[in-house]
């Protein structure tokens, strides 16, 4: 079954067509070493908690808005081949814009879908 990479970062409000810009970037490279589909989505209604949160998660400041992005690979042989593969690709796609050391991201397996 397939697997889901998810991560979530908070990226300045100010910079939303960057992040945008970027993000349309690295969707054929993704496509091009196996993705099955990729979604950016940008917070609308991100709480913070008291004890726990996305903002807090990824120390989301006042002038920056929450993003969760997914990627779905078949499994996670290709997401890690496409990984190493991608990598000299994106070093020359430039700085991220946002803050890399807040992002949080995982590899989640596919347990069930609808």
């Amino acid at each position: 079954m397939s697997v889901a990479q998810i991560m979530v970062a908070a990226v300045p409000t100010a910079k939303k067509e960057a992040y945008l810009a970027h993000a349309k970037q690295m969707l054929p490279l993704f496509r091009k070493h196996g993705a099955l589909a990729v979604a950016e989505n940008w917070g609308v209604e991100v709480p913070d908690g008291e004890v726990t949160s996305f903002p807090m998660a990824v120390k989301c400041k006042s002038d920056e808005t929450v993003v969760v992005s997914w990627i779905i690979w078949p499994d996670k042989v290709t997401q890690d081949q496409a990984w190493e593969d991608m990598m000299p690709e994106m070093q020359k796609m430039g700085d991220m814009p946002f803050d890399g050391q807040r992002m949080i991201f995982g590899t989640f397996d596919t347990v069930l879908e609808g």
